[in-house]
């Protein structure tokens, strides 16, 4: 398993886009039809810079083998503490524990953020994903039926949740 992870930026915005259309175009790991754009990287990455969220990676000679971010869950001002986050493997790192380590990262900093909770969106046949999630701790919370639609069927969202501190009291209210 890789071992070095870390905060990247627009550099890899090339190297992010074509995980992103990989599994835009094969997977239902994303419900969107359309392949992004790298002016459409330059946006998210904005965004990204502009609200203060990680985008992390996992590197090894110079090629991502896997990213992982969080954002606002919903944006009102009492979801605060409430993230959402995501996270991809490069099609040839699946299955390394890639995803863990990206993962277990974004919890740790979300801990080190007052995070109080996170959601993680999963297609409900994507069983990698869903074991990893319970693996560290997350919670099947809801599941809505029929949420998509990609590749001539109805796909079915599921969400995960991770409470992150014992309190459940913000630090800032």
């Amino acid at each position: 398993m890789p071992v070095q992870i870390s905060a990247i930026g627009r550099e890899y915005s090339a190297q992010i886009l074509a995980i992103f259309n990989e599994v835009i175009a094969n997977e239902t790991a994303m419900y969107e039809y359309e392949p992004r754009t790298l002016a459409m990287m330059a946006l998210w990455f904005d965004d990204k810079e502009k609200n203060n969220w990680p985008v992390l990676g996992v590197v090894e000679g110079g090629e991502l083998l896997g990213f992982g971010t969080y954002g606002p869950f919903r944006p009102k001002p009492a979801y605060q503490f409430t993230v959402e986050h995501s996270v991809y493997v490069d099609k040839a790192a699946r299955g390394k524990g890639v995803g863990r380590q990206v993962l277990t990262s974004l919890i740790t900093l979300a801990r080190q953020n007052d995070i109080h909770n996170m959601i993680g969106g999963v297609d409900a046949d994507n069983a990698a994903s869903a074991a990893l999630h319970e693996s560290l701790g997350f919670v099947e919370c809801s599941r809505i039926r029929h949420a998509g639609y990609k590749f001539n069927r109805w796909l079915d969202l599921v969400f995960y949740q991770l409470l992150l501190d014992e309190t459940g009291e913000p630090k800032d209210g």
